[in-house]
């Protein structure tokens, strides 16, 4: 599901909202993801899961192509760790 199936959904299921604020919602609660995440911060919505971020050190690869060394710098990725909830809905135990 992509982000704009995301918005027409909630908007099926809440005819008294228009299109445009929901859509202006779900990138605001996205956005503060994104933030929260790069401050260093934690963000869990209980049930469903918890971002977070982790570190990954400099190291160096490999270009797939020529097989030449090459540096990675240090970086950051996201991490999803889903929650209770979501991994009994999904093997169909709730």
């Amino acid at each position: 599901m992509i982000k704009s199936e995301l918005v027409q959904r909630i908007a099926e299921r809440n005819t008294h909202l228009y299109q445009r604020d929901i859509e202006n919602i779900v990138t605001s609660i996205l956005d503060e993801v994104v933030k929260a995440l790069a401050r260093g911060d934690r963000v869990e919505l209980r049930g469903f899961g918890a971002f977070s971020r982790k570190a990954r050190s400099a190291r160096v690869g490999r270009n797939p192509r020529t097989g030449d060394a090459v540096e990675v710098e240090e970086k950051f990725v996201p991490v999803f760790k889903t929650g209770k909830e979501l991994r009994l809905r999904l093997n169909g135990k709730a």
